[in-house]
């Protein structure tokens, strides 16, 4: 049986937990992968919680993650980590907005990008793989907000 990635992306309505998912599953297709997506909503449209699960591999056969077994954990707020961190499977990579220096960011509503960054560190996409996805995901007024926001949660320079 061939492996399957598994990663949660969590926090609450209107944070961009859609287009994280979005992102990542634009990387892995392009590469190849079997792309299996799911998302919980419930009261999104308001504010609250909502997950999305992307699952890829050889072949991926459920688009939901079982509980515990998420490799990575990416929570949109410090405050969502302790609601979600049943997800991860032991010896799973948790990302949270306190891994880096949020103020640094030129646009908050990036936050989500930046974590797609700290993200990346822990994979083996190459950069450029991720910004072509982040270029194809935005209208072209957003597209340099984004990358520097990428490169903010890698922990680099966008000069």
């Amino acid at each position: 049986m061939s492996k399957v990635t598994n990663v949660k992306f969590a926090g609450l309505g209107g944070q961009g937990i859609l287009t994280c998912t979005d992102i990542l599953g634009s990387v892995v297709f392009d590469l190849g992968y079997d792309v299996k997506k799911a998302e919980v909503h419930g009261m999104s449209q308001r504010g609250g919680a909502i997950t999305s699960d992307l699952r890829y591999g050889d072949q991926v056969l459920s688009p939901m993650i079982p509980v515990g077994q998420a490799d990575y954990l990416i929570v949109l707020g410090d405050d969502q980590v302790d609601a979600n961190k049943h997800h991860l499977k032991a010896g799973g990579v948790l990302v949270k907005p306190s891994d880096f220096d949020v103020d640094q960011l030129g646009n908050k509503r990036a936050l989500n990008v930046a974590l797609l960054g700290a993200l990346s560190k822990h994979m083996d996409f190459t950069v450029e793989q991720w910004m072509a996805a982040i270029r194809r995901q935005f209208p072209e007024r957003l597209v340099d907000v984004n990358e520097k926001a990428f490169l903010l949660g890698r922990g680099e320079s966008a000069e």
